[in-house]
C-alpha cells in the first residue's frame, strides 16, 4: 500500500533541499519521488530489473554525454539495482543523463538547480563510490 506519510516527509524533503539549492541525491525510491515532486509519472511495474525478489542484482547504465551524471562516471558501468518501477514522464525541468540496455531512464537530473541527481540505483551498495563522492564534493562547495 501507498506510504503516504514517508511520500510527505521526503517530498517535503525534496521541495526544501530545491528552494534552498543544496546538492540533492535520490537514490532508487528518492529518484522516482523527484521526478514526482516535479510533476513527473511512473511507469507501476517494469519487468527485469530485480533479478530475484529480494535480492540486489546488477546491470549496466550508459550515460547521456555533456550530462552531471557523465561528468561523474564518463563510461557504461554496471550498478546494483533491485527495483520494479520507473520514470515515464519526466518531471518538469528534468532531463534523463543515463539509460538501461532497455530505455529505461536510469538517472535524471535538473541541469537549472545545481548540483541535483536521481539515480534509480544504490550507488552505496557497490565498490564504485563515484556518485557519492560527487555528491560529497558538491556539499563541500
Amino acid at each position: 500500500p501507498p506510504a503516504r506519510a514517508r511520500d510527505a516527509w521526503e517530498l517535503a524533503l525534496i521541495d526544501a533541499a530545491l528552494a534552498a539549492g543544496i546538492p540533492l541525491l535520490g537514490i532508487c525510491r528518492g529518484m522516482q519521488l523527484l521526478n514526482v515532486a516535479l510533476g513527473g509519472t511512473l511507469v507501476q511495474h517494469i519487468d527485469g530489473h530485480a533479478e530475484v525478489v529480494g535480492v540486489f542484482g546488477s546491470h549496466t547504465v550508459k550515460p547521456v554525454p555533456g550530462s552531471l551524471y557523465a561528468g561523474v562516471v564518463p563510461e557504461e558501468a554496471s550498478v546494483p539495482t533491485y527495483h520494479h518501477q520507473a520514470v515515464e514522464r519526466l518531471g518538469e525541468g528534468l532531463v534523463a543523463s543515463a539509460y538501461a540496455g532497455d530505455g529505461t531512464v536510469e538517472a535524471v537530473e535538473l541541469p537549472s538547480g545545481g548540483w541535483v541527481l536521481g539515480v534509480q540505483w544504490h550507488p552505496e551498495m557497490g565498490e564504485d563510490l563515484r556518485v557519492m563522492r560527487g555528491l560529497v564534493r558538491a556539499a563541500g562547495g
